[in-house]
């Protein structure tokens, strides 16, 4: 299953090459597909992203209809519906990779940097997410290393807090992809 996993990452960052060099090559945009996939899904990767309307994954992977399950949450931050999500992908559809996709200039990671160690009103939930990677390495360090660090931590976290992802993964039947987003030269870079 780890081969597999691997291989459909290396079609993705192939995808994001593509897309890098301005030639898209995903045709799987059309109604047609679309109802293909009417009566059920067969994606091969799960991608845990941020909101940030910058951040598309189907785009910057040059992928179609059917082919991504896509998780997407203010700063990739965690609770338990990002936790359910991930796991009905990888327990019902037998997704084999997890790609944990971060970013550059994050307003969260920004927003959180600015406030710490306060918990304001109405962001606990991200004051809850990602303090603890402040409380490791401090509130000066800037928002991209910032965002990285976010990104091991939520890994972390999701082998911490779900059964399912922990064994998947122990079985060697979900790969999980720490990547990162650059937003000035279009790339996504592995950060393992």
């Amino acid at each position: 299953m780890i081969g597999k996993a691997k291989k459909e990452l290396e079609k993705l960052l192939k995808g994001n090459e593509n897309f890098v060099n301005g030639n898209p090559q995903a045709v799987t945009k059309s109604l047609e597909t679309l109802q293909k996939f009417e009566k059920y899904q067969a994606p091969y990767a799960v991608v845990l992203t941020c909101s940030d309307s910058r951040v598309v994954p189907e785009i910057i992977f040059d992928c179609g209809i059917g082919e991504l399950f896509v998780v997407r949450v203010a700063g990739m931050t965690t609770g338990p519906n990002v936790v359910e999500s991930i796991e009905y992908a990888v327990k019902k559809l037998h997704v084999p990779l997890l790609i944990l996709l971060g970013h550059d200039d994050c307003g969260v990671m920004k927003f959180a940097g600015e406030n710490y160690p306060n918990v304001t009103e109405n962001f606990k939930a991200f004051a809850k997410c990602v303090y603890p990677v402040i409380d490791n390495y401090g509130p000066s360090v800037c928002s991209t290393e910032f965002a990285k660090k976010h990104t091991f931590w939520v890994e972390k976290f999701l082998l911490e807090h779900s059964n399912i992802i922990k064994n998947a993964f122990e079985n060697q039947e979900l790969y999980i992809a720490k990547c990162h987003f650059n937003h000035s030269t279009g790339k996504v870079e592995i950060i393992d």
